[in-house]
């Protein structure tokens, strides 16, 4: 005789789940919990091949810090709210194969010319990736409002008018003078040099490398029929570590509000190589600059 199989009896009010699908309820639940639990800002860098530095090179944040004040300083093109690096608060780094350093980092900032008893201290958050030892370091950077933008304003359209109304053009031998002096009426000038000069520091900076403006010489600026203040200078840019005086010819194109254009041409002492660039503060790699 053919025996029949017996459909299973439909579960009726009140009885118990059968053991295995529910099982594979708590199973699925508990699968959909550690997805939603997955730190989604956990800190590393999403594409692979990184990995979490924790014995940072000496001085690695500092020289960070100062590549991305840089292009800050470049980027906003106001000679009147130029910083510098106070003090690196905290940040971290990965490297990969090739070497290369990605860091973030907070930092705090200071007017490069803080006025007495004003309020001069900001802070600054960034991502800064150099390339191994490759110049031109990308930059992600925002910072919290350290002067007014009405005020900035103000201040830059001075040293503008400033510049505009001088009867002879400039044609300054040396700043600072052989005591170290900056003339109070010559320090427009420095500060503007020292805005198109944060352009070519940046492009020459690398991991290894930093820069500094020390002296400035050879200002003349040109008559134009445009509005812009348009001048040439020669700097000397302290290079650390190498302690060496880069000399650098750099030409210059301000308006205040607008892009600062930079061209510039450095002669390297360490080889017969030379370096160049031309540059729009419009046109480099996206940054940030929130409440500026």
């Amino acid at each position: 005789m053919q025996l029949r199989r017996q459909p299973l009896p439909a579960p009726q009010p009140g009885d118990p789940y059968p053991a295995a699908p529910l099982l594979a309820l708590l199973l699925l639940l508990a699968l959909q919990g550690a997805a939603a639990a997955a730190p989604a800002g956990s800190g590393e860098p999403e594409d692979s091949g990184w990995r979490q530095d924790a014995e940072l090179p000496r001085g690695l944040l500092s020289q960070a810090a100062r590549a991305a004040l840089h292009f800050f300083n470049f980027r906003a093109s106001s000679p009147s709210a130029l910083r510098v690096l106070a003090e690196v608060q905290e940040g971290r780094a990965w490297i990969n194969q090739k070497k290369e350093y990605k860091v973030d980092l907070v930092f705090t900032t200071e007017l490069y010319n803080p006025e007495e008893g004003k309020e001069h201290l900001g802070k600054c958050s960034a991502r800064v990736f150099f390339r191994n030892e490759k110049p031109r370091p990308a930059i992600n950077i925002t910072c919290t409002r350290l002067i007014e933008k009405k005020t900035r304003q103000e201040e830059d359209y001075q040293l503008y008018k400033y510049m505009k109304q001088l009867k002879n053009l400039l044609d300054v031998v040396s700043i600072p003078d052989s005591h170290g002096h900056i003339d109070p009426s010559l320090r427009p000038i420095w500060d503007l040099a020292f805005l198109g000069s944060s352009y070519v520091m940046w492009e020459k900076t690398t991991q290894f490398l930093h820069y500094y403006m020390a002296q400035l010489s050879s200002v003349k600026q040109w008559k134009t029929n445009e509005d812009a203040i348009d001048f040439d200078y020669t700097v000397l840019l302290h290079e650390f570590s190498t302690q060496e005086m880069i000399p650098c010819h750099i030409h210059l194109v301000w308006y205040p509000g607008k892009p600062l254009k930079v061209k510039y041409h450095c002669q390297e002492l360490q080889t017969p190589e030379e370096a160049s660039g031309t540059e729009e503060a419009s046109a480099v790699a996206p940054t940030e600059l929130s409440n500026f």
